[in-house]
């Protein structure tokens, strides 16, 4: 099947999905009113997927550019998001604009120019290294390392990490559609927390870790994992992988899914705030919505990469 027929399909399932999802949750506020906390919960985050589906569609339609576009922009995003809720002093005005407007821009244009070798290494080497020297050409020693080390997480993350997602449009795979290889990464680990918080309000009782995330339980880690990775069984066609390879890589991303969600979880608690942001209503910020997929997207793209391109 053309891949924009196997894409338009998906589109139009996940709408399916959407429209079942809203249609019972009417049917729950109705039974146990709009004011219950679960019911409410429940409702916005159906509406946050309802716009969300519609974006990465609609770029997806636009072509391989108008997605490195858009994640561009959720980086950006994301990086204002965690910048804004640490300690920023008048020396690091310097290294943020460079965050900003040149290191974030020059990441994606690598992506564009589909320069791997340039893309994996910019980040972590040369904006390692030259972002506290920017700093510390302000002359500010105060809280030096603490600053430092926070500004450079949050460029790992929110535009190295994040990257990766439309990166894996300029793999040439051996079988199979990038675009729909991407599509797969994202419906799977994002599927992934949506099934974990279903079976944790369901079954849930025992926490991972109740100080960090009081949400996650072993119950809903494992159902939540375990039920995404099946589904990516199921949407093997969209990947070069095969049923049980399928399955077995969807496993090992909503893993690293969940863990990323905990370490961000972690930096939320550390900083002393809830949520992110207010971006997404029912979802909090971008980097509420996109905290798995920061880490889930670098290792699915390397296990493609080495073994599927």
């Amino acid at each position: 099947m053309n891949p924009q027929n196997h894409i338009l399909n998906l589109f139009l399932g996940l709408i399916a999905v959407l429209v079942v999802s809203s249609a019972i949750a009417f049917i729950l506020k109705a039974k146990f009113g709009a004011e219950n906390k679960t019911v409410s919960n429940l409702t916005s985050r159906i509406n946050a997927w309802w716009a969300m589906i519609l974006v990465i569609f609609a770029f997806t339609y636009m072509g391989k550019n108008a997605v490195i576009f858009l994640f561009l922009l959720v980086s950006f995003a994301a990086l204002r998001e965690f910048l804004s809720l640490i300690y920023i002093r008048r020396g690091d005005h310097i290294a943020l604009v460079a965050c900003f407007y040149v290191i974030l821009p020059m990441q994606y244009i690598f992506i564009y120019a589909d320069w791997y070798a340039m893309a994996m290494i910019f980040i972590p080497v040369y904006g390692f290294l030259f972002l506290p020297i920017l700093a510390a050409i302000c002359g500010d020693a105060a809280y030096f390392l603490e600053r430092s080390t926070k500004i450079q997480w949050a460029l790992m993350i929110c535009v190295f990490c994040i990257s990766h997602i439309p990166a894996l449009l300029l793999l040439d795979l051996e079988s199979g559609s990038s675009m729909e290889l991407m599509l797969f990464l994202i419906i799977v680990v994002q599927s992934s927390d949506v099934l974990q918080y279903i079976w944790g309000k369901l079954f849930g009782k025992r926490k991972i870790a109740p100080s960090i995330s009081p949400s996650k339980t072993v119950v809903g880690f494992a159902g939540g994992v375990l039920s995404a990775s099946a589904l990516a069984a199921c949407l093997h066609h969209l990947t070069p992988f095969g049923a049980a390879g399928a399955f077995f890589i969807g496993l090992a991303v909503c893993m690293m899914g969940f863990l990323g969600g905990l370490v961000m979880s972690a930096i939320k608690r550390d900083l002393g705030v809830k949520d992110w942001g207010y971006m997404i209503s029912g979802h909090g910020g971008m980097l509420d919505r996109m905290d798995s997929l920061c880490f889930a997207a670098p290792i699915f793209f390397h296990i493609v990469r080495y073994f599927y391109a």
